[in-house]
């Protein structure tokens, strides 16, 4: 008999989830709840919707006036609906593709917002800070977990990079340019960083993009820090001042999502990699909206039960879902029963990430 989610009062600890799995393998799936935990004033929708209603952009201003809400995705959908019935009913193609194009401009305004309001660099991050969430971090690296991101910016990356954690593998790396054996290592010429090459290894995947990702085509590259005065954001503001967008998903509901992961070798293996996960999975900050459908058909396809190449039987055994409140309680009881395997939910506020 399927065990009833407890009253909020009675939810257990972060602690008390972690003391329980102990050594037992166990995943993390973020979402803009992490950002949101180490500034709200910055990472929230609210935040982004002020930018974007301060915008220039005569369009976007009109848009935001009509639809009245801070809810990009459902923004999005909302006028991919008004472009199909408006080819149903005969539209003019003109009036139809200027309803998609004003699309386009919402999900690059959007990200112009997410660049503008961000952090400018990794030591803008508090020293405490990142070193607490780097320990959190480790709770999973260090025992072969993966961990998961819906998020866009860059704190993530910069603790990573910051703090130098073992594990920590996004399967980016260089390729030598020159195949000639006879020129020594220390004169040889290296690629940016180019995704593939580690991705057996990989552990860190962005399943819905980030900033510093790019796909240039051939390659998916991630942008660095090169040095000198050109700090990384600065060099993502200048690839985007070219028009070229970092990898990015913003469609409306989850089919559309998942049509554009699967779309990205990229994401797809991200979002692959979470449909093969064992053991447990932790959720923070990530609320399983209505456009979520694709992430949750992912951690069903994880409950399967399957068989490795070693003969060895896995599947993922158990899902805990942070809360911060009563309603988020009460929306997990709606949802729990699309769920293929068993639901436990903590308090999310005892997680204190950053410090």
């Amino acid at each position: 008999m399927k065990q009833e989610l407890p009253s909020y009062d009675e939810l257990q600890s972060y602690d008390d989830v972690i003391n329980h799995l102990k050594e037992r393998q166990k995943h993390l799936l973020l979402g803009n709840g992490f950002s949101m935990s180490y500034d709200s004033n910055i990472f929230s929708y609210n935040a982004l919707s002020q930018f974007l209603d301060k915008s220039e952009n005569e369009v976007l201003q009109k848009l935001f006036h009509i639809v009245k809400t801070s809810n990009f995705e459902l923004m999005m959908q909302q006028l991919e609906n008004v472009a199909q019935i408006a080819e149903v009913f005969g539209a003019d193609k003109t009036v139809v593709n200027n309803i998609r194009q004003a699309t386009t401009i919402l999900k690059e305004s959007l990200i112009d917002a997410i660049k503008d309001l961000h952090p400018e660099h990794v030591f803008a991050i508090p020293d405490e800070a990142s070193k607490a969430c780097a320990e959190f971090l480790n709770v999973f690296l260090s025992n072969k977990g993966h961990i998961f991101t819906t998020n866009y910016d860059l704190l993530l990356y910069w603790v990573l990079m910051r703090n130098e954690i073992e594990n920590a593998m996004d399967g980016f790396g260089r390729d030598v340019e020159e195949k000639e054996e006879w020129i020594a290592s220390e004169d040889r010429q290296y690629s940016e960083l180019r995704w593939g090459k580690y991705k057996e290894k990989q552990t860190i995947h962005y399943l819905h993009g980030a900033l510093q990702l790019f796909d240039e085509g051939i390659e998916i590259i991630k942008e660095e820090y090169s040095g000198g005065e050109h700090l990384l954001l600065q060099n993502i503001k200048e690839r985007m001042e070219k028009k070229n967008y970092p990898i990015f998903v913003t469609a409306g509901n989850g089919n559309e999502k998942l049509i554009h992961i699967v779309h990205n070798k990229y994401l797809s293996y991200c979002y692959e990699t979470l449909s093969k996960i064992n053991g447990s999975l932790i959720v923070f900050g990530f609320g399983f909206g209505e456009y979520d459908e694709h992430i949750i058909a992912a951690i069903n396809k994880a409950c399967k039960k399957r068989q490795d190449k070693n003969m060895n039987w896995n599947m993922l055994n158990s899902l805990y879902i942070g809360v911060f409140s009563e309603n988020g309680l009460e929306h997990i009881k709606t949802i729990e029963k699309k769920f293929h395997c068993p639901v436990r939910v903590f308090d999310a506020k005892t997680l204190k990430i950053w410090g």
